[in-house]
């Protein structure tokens, strides 16, 4: 029996509470799995350091764990703030996720400072303009494809600090 792999698996359930199409390991947030005996510690880079659903993911975190892995007696979740979280953490199958929930990936190898552009999740056309640096979440923008003349979110690029 590998208890890493047991949590992992119960992982890959706990979906982003503002995009629920990609889990937090898709995400790029998983940073590392501790297990002493019957006690785990799930260690997680967060997007944002004032994110809103930072007690939401720990919650769900618990939850899952506690659900489908039946030798775990206690479970704590630590954010680390030491190590910068950046977008080219994000899978390739999260990229494929966030597209499909309507939300274009960021770019990748983005240099912070430069311009970015993104594709259309729709039409995948990259005559896009950013309409609103802003979007509903401090993590994306609101852009606009002159394709297919549909608006759409974008996730901002983020470099990691070093």
């Amino acid at each position: 029996m590998d208890k890493k792999h047991d949590v992992e698996i119960a992982l890959h359930a706990v979906k982003d509470p503002e995009i629920p199409s990609i889990s937090i390991e898709e995400l790029g947030m998983l940073y590392e799995i501790c297990i002493e005996q019957s006690h785990v510690i799930v260690k997680l880079i967060p997007t944002f350091v004032g994110c809103p659903a930072l007690d939401i993911i720990s919650s769900n975190i618990k939850k899952a764990i506690t659900e489908k892995v039946s030798w775990v007696e206690s479970i704590d979740v630590v954010y680390i703030y030491d190590v910068s979280w950046s977008t080219e953490r994000i899978t390739p199958s999260g990229r494929e996720k966030l597209k499909e929930y309507g939300i274009a990936p960021p770019p990748l190898n983005y240099k912070e400072g430069e311009a970015w552009t993104v594709e259309c999740p729709y039409c995948g056309s990259s005559y896009t303009a950013i309409e609103n640096i802003f979007g509903p979440a401090a993590c994306r923008s609101i852009l606009y494809c002159k394709s297919c003349r549909n608006p759409f979110e974008a996730m901002k690029p983020v470099v990691a600090r070093k």
